[in-house]
């Protein structure tokens, strides 16, 4: 019984700290703190459909506002331009509500059942785009064209610490505590919620047992889409509507903070840690009058808690493994590596690629190249993301705050100190080296999706407040074209000797080191380090075991992803001649995440061609095929191709060299490995060359 009453003690705890700190700091008056409670509860029935979600599937859902912001938005309509009651409205949305969550797991999530959780967690970034859009249609429908809200269905007033509160903060005051009352009985007494939880905690043994635990999934899906439009419609009262908006950033990570505060199963700590948050918030705003400022303070406090939460609640083994999402590339066996035409084959593709390289500053105008540039660039950040999450196995959402950090490093540098653009770049991949660092070092203490979240913490600080004019405490140190209104920097020569102030040179310097990028990529694969970093990223446990100590080699992870992106960073931002804040929002951050994983974050090459296919079909192609590089675009090529555009070109590889073995009548183990033995046997050689391999007599069992 004791142990029952924990984690409400800790709730009740960690929110009186909350509280007890927004007091003591920033002293809002009570109505503040009531209005952040009420904003904070909003956040809680977010961040509660995140955790169940997370719970039943092992994915960040980033959908999770939107899946309530469509049916929300349609109850809306119901009532102001249909003339519905309320309560109809709310029923029908409510419905709404669970058929789309249950939609959108039958027709794309279920569709990714057997893939990598990084794989489906991108997924939901694509159903957002999807949401966003339906949401924008939805007024068309109805000829209504304007935001609005509703009014309340309590005729109730108050005035409370100098703060007047009308029916809808009594309506989100009443209704929020119900719901999330009536969640957790569900969940503890009634035989599905009992199932719902069995299944979240060992699905392959819930699965053994006879438990329909797609069906049950399903049923997560509806219930945390109920939530989100239970919040979403709240807030339309008490904010007003906004019709087909993505989820705000603030929100967002005010969500994701408080379940992984609640380490993805406590729903106590999860609302506490909520609500809390909005406390702080809005007597921030109170206080200091701006936004940017509540950013900076939101994102520390929410790495501290992380580390702390985590800390708690790290030990479950299956957490990290659920983000293993890699499938990299096997080189060319030894067996066909020296023939003559594997040989051929990579001398026409190096030609090949070397000519479309050249062919772009032949072709293309100086428009088209800076753009080439700026694929190359995108495409080394893609790299930092190969190093840091394919391999070392820990998720960055913002590491384009990486890029812009290491980015205002070298603007400075080149129009204070007149650096050489080389060593401008030197310091960049420095400075990103250094802040990659300093943020994975608590973050590694804190485990799970810490890193996850303080990554994303990192990029609306950084665009919001850190590398703003207005706000920034290093203003006096920003360059001088950061302000607006300022004029533009020179490009620097590299070595004293290169030109690069066209964009063609540009262009080559920045494939150049591309080029090098990738180079030192393969060393560190290829290296002990390396080796020790795949060990530990899929079973850390049994690393340790053999006296190997991959915390160190995750360190190293850190500092050469920081590297990548930071010299990344100083290229774009000497590229833009500019400070462009919407380049490193928190969306720039999950776009190139979602980048990488197109391209298939096991695989170097692929990560290039990821970084190619998005940008150059948002650039390059005309504007109604532009779709395929948004979320959407994203959403389908990761259900045609779940291994990404590497392991794509890697398996037609594989198919190439499957059919000359067979030709040549060569064993070749590695090539039969990895699917079924019935479709590549075609000859006694390679039967017997699988029977060694797997030291199985299956010759018997194939030609009976």
């Amino acid at each position: 019984m004791r142990a029952r009453w924990l984690p409400t003690a800790g709730a009740a705890g960690l929110l009186g700290a909350l509280v007890l700190l927004a007091r003591l700091v920033w002293s809002p008056p009570s109505g503040v703190l009531l209005d952040g409670a009420i904003q904070g509860s909003l956040a809680a029935l977010v961040a509660v459909g995140l955790a169940l979600v997370w719970r039943a599937s092992r994915i960040v859902n980033f959908a999770q506002a939107d899946l309530g912001a469509v049916p929300a938005n349609l109850a809306l309509l119901f009532i102001v331009s249909l003339g519905w009651g309320f309560y109809v409205s709310v029923v029908v949305g409510l419905l709404a509500a669970a058929l789309l969550g249950a939609i959108v797991e039958f027709v794309f999530i279920r569709r990714f059942f057997r893939a990598p959780r990084v794989i489906v967690t991108v997924a939901t970034i694509g159903v957002t785009q999807i949401l966003v859009g339906l949401g924008l249609l939805l007024p068309t429908w109805f000829d209504e064209i304007t935001a609005a809200s509703y009014e309340p269905p309590i005729d109730a007033t108050f005035t409370f610490g100098g703060t007047v509160f009308d029916g809808n903060d009594v309506l989100v005051l009443l209704v929020v505590p119900l719901v999330l009352v009536a969640l957790a009985a569900f969940l503890r007494f009634s035989s599905l919620g009992v199932a719902l939880r069995a299944a979240a905690e060992h699905a392959d043994r819930a699965s053994l047992l006879g438990i329909p635990v797609k069906r049950l999934q399903m049923v997560v899906w509806s219930l945390s889409s109920v939530l989100a439009f239970v919040a979403l419609f709240l807030e339309i009262g008490v904010r007003g509507a906004t019709l087909g908006r993505a989820l705000d950033p603030t929100l967002l990570l005010t969500a994701l903070a408080a379940a992984v505060i609640g380490g993805m199963h406590r729903l106590p700590i999860i609302g506490a840690a909520a609500i809390g948050l909005g406390v702080v918030s809005q007597s921030v705003v109170y206080d200091w009058g701006n936004s940017a400022s509540r950013d900076a303070v939101l994102a520390g406090l929410i790495v501290a808690g992380l580390v702390v939460a985590r800390v708690r609640t790290t030990g479950r083994a299956d957490e990290a493994s659920t983000w293993q999402a890699t499938r990299e590339i096997q080189p060319v066996p030894t067996e066909l590596r020296d023939l003559p035409e594997v040989r051929a084959a990579r001398r026409v593709l190096i030609a090949l690629g070397l000519a479309v390289v050249a062919i772009v500053p032949v072709l293309m105008s100086e428009s088209r190249v800076r753009l080439a540039t700026t694929i190359a660039i995108y495409a080394l950040v893609a790299l930092s993301l190969v190093v840091l999450t394919g391999w070392a196995g820990h998720v960055s959402l913002g590491q384009m705050a990486v890029v812009g950090i290491a980015g205002a490093v070298a603007g400075s540098l080149v129009t204070r100190q007149g650096w050489d653009l080389a060593l401008v770049l030197v310091a960049g991949g420095v400075a990103g080296a250094a802040v990659l660092v300093a943020v994975g070092l608590p973050a590694l203490r804190g485990g799970g999706l810490t890193l996850a979240v303080a990554t994303l913490a990192l990029a609306l600080v950084t665009s919001s407040w850190l590398l703003n004019p207005r706000f920034s405490p290093v203003r006096d140190v920003l360059p001088e074209w950061t302000r607006p209104g300022a004029g533009r920097v020179e490009r620097p020569s590299v070595l004293g000797i290169f030109d690069v102030r066209s964009e063609t040179s540009y262009y080559v310097l920045s494939l150049a080191v591309l080029g090098l990028g990738v180079l030192a990529a393969r060393g560190l694969r290829r290296s002990r380090t390396g080796r020790t970093l795949i060990a530990g990223r899929d079973n850390a446990r049994a690393v340790a075991s053999f006296g190997v100590a991959p915390r160190r080699a995750v360190i190293t992870a850190f500092a050469v992803s920081g590297t990548f992106a930071g010299v990344a960073g100083a290229l774009l931002q000497v590229q833009q001649q500019s400070l462009d804040l919407s380049l490193y929002e928190p969306e720039a951050g999950l776009q190139v995440f979602s980048t990488a994983v197109v391209g298939g974050l096991g695989s170097i090459g692929g990560v290039v061609l990821g970084a190619a296919y998005v940008r150059g079909v948002d650039w390059f192609l005309p504007a109604e095929w532009t779709f395929l590089a948004t979320g959407a675009g994203l959403l389908l090529v990761l259900m045609l191709l779940p291994g990404g555009l590497g392991a794509a070109v890697g398996d037609a590889r594989n198919a190439a060299l499957r059919a000359l073995a067979r030709r040549r009548a060569l064993r070749v183990p590695s090539l039969v490995a990895d699917t079924r033995v019935e479709a590549l046997v075609a000859t006694p050689e390679m039967v017997a060359a699988v029977e060694e391999a797997t030291d199985a007599p299956i010759a018997a069992e194939l030609h009976p």
